[in-house]
């Protein structure tokens, strides 16, 4: 590994993420993409799908403890509800924006000329990842800890204004409302083997695009595509329905 980048890891781990001592290769591995192996055909290095893989499960522990002790009046299926509005993508990438992280991450450069730093899905899957690292090299409780300052910090928001409902719940409503038409997702694209797949979706209201969306199924990149066409609702209904 180069020395520079591994001096500006270190410094990302004690400066960003506050731990004063950590196991540096494992945070290397967690910001290594896969491109980044690709291209950098001399690297011995591992990239991070599968620290990624232990940072989901480790996340979603943390998660539903934080959850279950704080909530006790809430029933499963609203805590399950606002689980899922705390780890998904668009929460992980926001956090991950908050720290910076994107400009950390080892990929190539193709992949960085077409926004790769800024991609949500790269975002949020180098979270995960982050997560993985922490709990390696600094236990279950300092992963925790992490968590529940970074990400568990929202839930008061989810649950006054209701952000746990679905995204393509909240576009049909306001689809079948504004434009009597019913959303219709189609798929872009799907690239990877087929043990990890990222799609993308768009959905459509009548013949016009109204969002893209990118995830690890159809299901998260539909969620996806329909939270960017809520976010640019007015400017897209002006554009297509109100001519």
């Amino acid at each position: 590994m180069n020395p520079q980048i591994t001096q500006e890891i270190e410094n990302f781990i004690k400066n960003i993420l506050g731990f004063k001592s950590a196991k540096v290769e494992y945070f290397v591995e967690a910001l290594t993409h896969r491109s980044y192996i690709n291209e950098v055909k001399e690297t011995t290095q591992n990239h991070n799908e599968r620290m990624e893989f232990l940072g989901d499960a480790v996340l979603e522990l943390a998660v539903t403890k934080y959850l279950f002790d704080n909530y006790p009046s809430h029933n499963e299926g609203a805590l399950t509800s606002f689980r899922a509005a705390l780890v998904k993508t668009e929460s992980l990438a926001e956090e991950a924006k908050h720290l910076n992280l994107g400009q950390y991450i080892l990929m190539s450069k193709g992949e960085e000329a077409t926004g790769g730093r800024n991609r949500p899905y790269i975002l949020a899957n180098t979270m995960e990842a982050i997560i993985g690292a922490i709990y390696l090299s600094n236990g279950l409780e300092a992963a925790e800890s992490f968590i529940i300052e970074k990400i568990c910090y929202k839930t008061e928001s989810i649950i006054a204004d209701r952000l746990d409902l679905d995204a393509k719940s909240k576009l049909q409503e306001l689809s079948q409302e504004k434009a009597r038409i019913t959303p219709v997702y189609k798929l872009i694209s799907a690239e990877g083997p087929d043990h990890n797949k990222t799609f993308e979706m768009g959905v459509y209201i009548g013949d016009s695009l109204f969002g893209q969306g990118i995830g690890k199924s159809k299901q998260e990149a539909e969620q996806a595509a329909a939270f960017e066409a809520l976010n640019d609702w007015d400017k897209l209904f002006d554009k297509y329905f109100k001519k």
